[in-house]
């Protein structure tokens, strides 16, 4: 049986788009099916929508449902999407939770729409990485792969760092 992978979906700045009436980013739908079909991923995935939201909103309601979607999923592979400004809260409450799956955290500092956007590098990074990791919790982001309880976003210079 070949390995199935299911992505989570959460929002963040990686499936952002520009309102023009607002003149803002918001959310509409996710960008997951465009950019997967666009990079030609073979890997047999399953995507559920949790929410979009921005994750400097989310709240531990919010890391409970996550949670919830990660315990009952099928699949001991999985990757999510999710804000950079509270990836590193979320993946406490996963990794502390202690499944036994392999899970991968990952978004974007530029929305996917943009010019030069890293949505697209750090999903392929993060679906290769889910694959080859043993089971626990991940950040994988801009080339980098981290332990859930050993990484921190620096937000001064807008990169993810051992800790």
């Amino acid at each position: 049986m070949r390995l199935k992978i299911r992505i989570i979906i959460t929002g963040g700045t990686f499936d952002k788009h520009y309102d023009e009436l607002q003149g803002s980013l918001t959310f509409k739908d996710t960008f997951l099916p465009e950019i997967l079909n666009n990079a030609r991923c073979t890997v047999p995935l399953k995507l559920e929508i949790n929410e979009l939201l921005d994750s400097l909103e989310m709240g531990e309601d919010d890391r409970q449902s996550i949670l919830l979607s990660c315990r009952n999923a099928e699949e001991d592979h999985i990757v999510i999407t999710h804000g950079t400004d509270t990836m590193t809260e979320t993946a406490a409450v996963l990794g502390k939770a202690g499944l036994n799956k392999t899970i991968v955290l990952t978004g974007a500092m530029r929305p996917y729409i943009l010019t030069n956007s890293d949505a697209v590098f750090n999903l392929g990074g993060s679906i290769t990485a889910v694959q080859l990791l043993p089971p626990g919790v991940y950040i994988v982001i801009n080339g980098r792969v981290f332990s859930w309880n050993e990484v921190r976003k620096n937000r001064q210079k807008g990169v993810f760092e051992e800790v």
